[in-house]
């Protein structure tokens, strides 16, 4: 059973799984990094400095605990509401997220063709080898 398990886990595939995750996380670090710290502050330029995160349709008020001496009139409540702010800048964040990987891939894409082209057309037939096939199909014959 270790045998089968040492074979499994020393399979190309296996270390090549987690070359990419390991890969993954180092670029989902980098694309997120790029959309924090460039992307949305040019958002936040085009849309006058106005943070998406700060709107909100509240439903309902905090309530602060009310006290009377040590006796509890109110409870705390925590305000109610719809943060759809936060879901914009989910949405932009998405989108500029799609975009750079969209560029990654077409960029490594490219880089494949081009690999792909340079690659030597396989050679034909030899001369020895193209007198050798005459002769077999003359004798097929």
């Amino acid at each position: 059973m270790l045998k089968e398990f040492k074979a499994f886990i020393l399979t190309g595939n296996v270390i090549e799984l987690a070359v990419a995750v390991i890969l993954a996380g180092a670029i989902g670090g980098v694309v997120k990094g790029f959309v924090n710290n460039i992307m949305m502050p040019i958002v936040g330029y085009f849309t006058g400095g106005m943070d998406f995160a700060d709107m909100k349709i509240v439903l309902s008020d905090a309530v602060a605990e009310v006290k009377d001496g040590d006796t509890i009139i109110t409870e705390a409540v925590a305000e109610n509401a719809i943060t759809y702010g936060i879901w914009i800048n989910a949405v932009i964040n998405l989108i500029i997220v799609g975009f750079v990987l969209f560029m990654i891939v077409k960029a490594y894409n490219k880089a494949k063709k081009k690999k792909e082209e340079t690659a030597p057309a396989p050679a034909g037939p030899t001369m020895d080898q193209e007198l050798l096939t005459e002769i077999r199909d003359l004798l097929k014959k």
